[in-house]
């Protein structure tokens, strides 16, 4: 069987991409995502199954056994069917030499960071870019070959973080522009030529993988570094956290406070005081404002988070 557009993907995101491009653009012809099974052995932030696609818009799912698409079940898959364009959304990890071979005008997908490729290439780079404390984002759509985030640059979008932004607000503004891209990958696709740019000015450097733990907070920190932080690891992802008397405390949604008054009584991490189930904290250059929290300890009056 011959399939024309492929989505690739794991997550939420990806269930938006699909509708976007079946509901606005042309047919999707297929998904491939991982099952649940999977998911077991691979941490996936924000992780959604997808079968529920066909019975919505009748669009065939593949779940393959591998994260690395690997398995005999999607190689054998792959070798007894034709493709022609794969668009990966959502989709955190390599895809081999023996499936991008498969398709005949390629596999893209997206890699941004506040510069050019190949400049920020890796792991996370929307948590590390405000983390960083980056004001800006240029968004990636390249072709896909056997490195991670070749500079094989379709087209590129930029867009601002601003301090107000948390890792989901940035994800909006990256979805809106990852449409704007795929528009304009699936019209070149449609007319038989889809231009690639592989030449590039910048310096390669790296995003290293970031996991849970990473979320952890120290209070040694400026002000500053701990809200990029909270604000670059909420939800969809696992959060920032602390301790508060020997449990987990996950800090959802924190912002500067006051950096003038006089908290020198106080040391960092120790809780200043609680408005409406609200926690000022103590830091070293002044005080955060913890707006959204979760911890099976309800905090008081100078407990310390550590």
């Amino acid at each position: 069987m011959k399939y024309g557009v492929v989505v690739f993907g794991v997550k939420d995101t990806t269930e938006n991409i699909v509708s976007f491009i079946q509901e606005q653009l042309r047919p999707v012809d297929l998904i491939i995502t991982i099952s649940p099974e999977v998911t077991r052995h691979n941490q996936v932030s924000g992780y959604q199954g997808l079968s529920g696609m066909t019975k919505r818009y009748g669009i065939p799912v593949h779940e393959a056994d591998s994260y690395f698409l690997t398995d005999e079940k999607t190689q054998r898959f792959l070798s007894e069917n034709e493709f022609e364009i794969g668009i990966s959304m959502g989709w955190q990890r390599l895809i081999p030499p023996s499936v991008l071979e498969r398709f005949r005008y390629g596999i893209y997908g997206f890699h941004g960071n506040c510069g050019y490729l190949p400049f920020g290439r890796g792991r996370s780079p929307l948590n590390w870019s405000i983390l960083l404390g980056d004001t800006r984002f240029n968004l990636n759509l390249f072709r896909y070959d056997e490195k991670a985030d070749s500079p094989n640059v379709f087209a590129t979008q930029m867009f601002s973080l601003t301090p107000h932004d948390t890792i989901r607000t940035a994800q909006y503004k990256n979805m809106i522009c990852s449409k704007n891209l795929i528009r304009r990958l699936l019209l070149a696709y449609e007319q038989g030529n889809i231009p690639i740019r592989t030449v590039s000015a910048d310096f390669d450097s790296w995003y290293s993988k970031r996991t849970a733990e990473d979320g952890k907070v120290d209070f040694h920190k400026r002000t500053r570094e701990i809200y990029n932080l909270i604000r670059s690891v909420s939800e969809p992802f696992p959060g920032a956290f602390a301790y508060l008397g020997g449990e987990r405390i996950t800090l959802w949604e924190a912002h500067p406070f006051d950096e003038i008054m006089d908290f020198s009584a106080f040391r960092p991490g120790q809780i200043i005081d609680i408005f409406d189930e609200k926690l000022i904290v103590r830091t070293v250059d002044g005080s955060l404002l913890v707006d959204r929290y979760s911890c099976s300890k309800k905090p008081a009056v100078k407990d310390v988070l550590e």
